[in-house]
């Protein structure tokens, strides 16, 4: 009879600490401790019978996990909702890190370092983005542990920052709504960019993130993302940590009949930021990850229907994550800027931050100006770099010179442009296109121009 209450007052206990876990958790936290509470009360139990029936002590015993240790072994380091606390080492801390830990595992992203990716690796990359950015999102104003002041929603999501990288981060909850508040009527042909991530337990069940175009009257907190009747165009990009994916698409007419349903298979950069670009013209829209071209619909858009962004989750676990939103538009018209204007300003080639480094995904714009050179031999062309006004002015224009050299090497080495053909210079924050005061204004101003000499 002892025994029997002895064991029922264990199974209390084992019972009250699998509850303890969702008294005032992180946001980030809540999903796995309602999954640890649905599907492992059973194992927790079945853990402390085996216990108090070998008699091997306490049912409360430390579990086995990894942990990062400081140097001096008098405190260990956790990592919770992307942010850092130490806490002195004790029996009741480390008890208390392994049971948060446990909870938020599968809602943490954490980024590797970046592997080497080439040009040659976008060899069919297409993707020009618009001339003039209309919006830039890196959500720089804003904390950590916040909403974007300039975001609205039906649900929650913070400000986060990814272990290894370097941004603030948009943590997407398992379900809503979402949506920038400056963007609103999207035009007929823009291009809209944005970093991606997952966290490590990503699941394979329910949606990944959804990208909606739904009809700009209809977007609101309210907006049902499952059955709203109105026109729209949606993209589901459902990433798995392993590598691979699926992706959704379908459109909505205004008829509210479905005249597109399918699907395709992606694969994704496990541990990095994986680029999204989308390319409409009029009724057309593309979608790729990273240098992949996954869609491309002709007939995604209905002439004179107003349409807008929004973005929704209703994931089965894990969260997903982006940065760097970029809105484009105008259709660039190479060939006609540099041939006949004599002057071609780009803001689609990009580089590494504080850097020279030609990033990947400016190989569609390269491509497209070293074609027009390559057809027009006797053309020349100044190279002009431009930056924003962060930071030293000298170094800014060092910075501008590079850059516009580097642009130079890769026109030579990529698409066999002769280097008689173009000259380089570099203006740093000198010649803004517009205030300095804006993440968009200075979207603008980090720029290259090419001049028909």
């Amino acid at each position: 009879m002892k025994k029997l209450a002895y064991l029922f007052f264990a199974l209390m206990i084992v019972s009250g600490t699998a509850f303890s876990q969702i008294i005032n958790p992180k946001e980030t936290a809540k999903r796995k401790a309602n999954d640890r509470i649905n599907n492992g009360i059973d194992r927790n139990i079945d853990k402390g019978l085996d216990k108090i029936e070998e008699g091997i002590g306490s049912i409360f015993k430390k579990k086995d996990k990894k942990t990062k240790k400081s140097a001096d072994e008098d405190s260990e380091e956790e990592v919770v909702d992307n942010k850092t606390k130490t806490k002195k080492k004790s029996s009741e801390s480390e008890e208390e890190m392994n049971e948060e830990a446990d909870a938020s595992a599968s809602n943490k992203a954490t980024a590797k370092a970046s592997t080497k990716i080439s040009m040659k690796s976008y060899s069919k990359f297409d993707f020009i983005p618009g001339e003039k950015v209309i919006a830039e999102e890196d959500f720089s104003q804003d904390a950590i542990g916040d909403f974007p002041a300039k975001w609205n929603t039906n649900a929650s999501g913070e400000i986060v920052s990814v272990e290894g990288n370097s941004f603030k981060w948009l943590q997407f909850p398992t379900q809503g709504v979402f949506y920038p508040e400056f963007i609103n009527e999207l035009p007929d042909n823009f291009t809209i960019e944005f970093d991606m991530m997952i966290s490590e337990e990503f699941d394979n069940n329910g949606s990944g993130l959804k990208v909606i175009f739904p009809e700009l009257s209809q977007r609101n907190a309210g907006y049902d993302q499952h059955f709203n009747g109105e026109a729209r165009t949606n993209f589901d990009i459902h990433p798995l940590p392993e590598g691979k994916g699926i992706s959704y698409a379908w459109v909505i007419d205004n008829k509210n009949t479905k005249t597109l349903d399918n699907s395709n298979e992606i694969s994704w950069n496990v541990g990095e930021p994986n680029r999204i670009s989308i390319w409409r013209q009029k009724n057309r829209i593309r979608l790729y990850i990273n240098e992949l071209k996954i869609w491309d619909l002709p007939r995604a858009f209905i002439t004179d229907v107003k349409y807008s962004l929004l973005f929704a989750t209703y994931t089965n676990g894990g969260l997903p994550y982006i940065t760097n939103l970029r809105v484009a538009v105008g259709a660039p018209d190479t060939r006609n800027k540099l041939l006949t204007e004599g002057k071609l300003v780009t803001r689609g080639i990009l580089f590494d931050i504080n850097s020279d480094k030609l990033k990947p995904e400016s190989y569609g714009v390269l491509k497209e100006i070293g074609t027009v050179l390559k057809e027009n031999p006797t053309l020349k062309v100044k190279i002009i770099g431009h930056t924003d006004s962060d930071g030293d002015d000298a170094k800014n224009l060092d910075l501008s010179k590079r850059r516009a050299a580097a642009v130079k090497t890769a026109l030579s080495t990529e698409f066999g442009i002769a280097a008689s053909q173009m000259e380089t210079d570099g203006k740093g924050e000198s010649e803004p296109s517009e205030p300095n005061n804006t993440a968009q204004g200075k979207a603008n101003n980090r720029r290259v121009e090419f001049i028909k000499l």
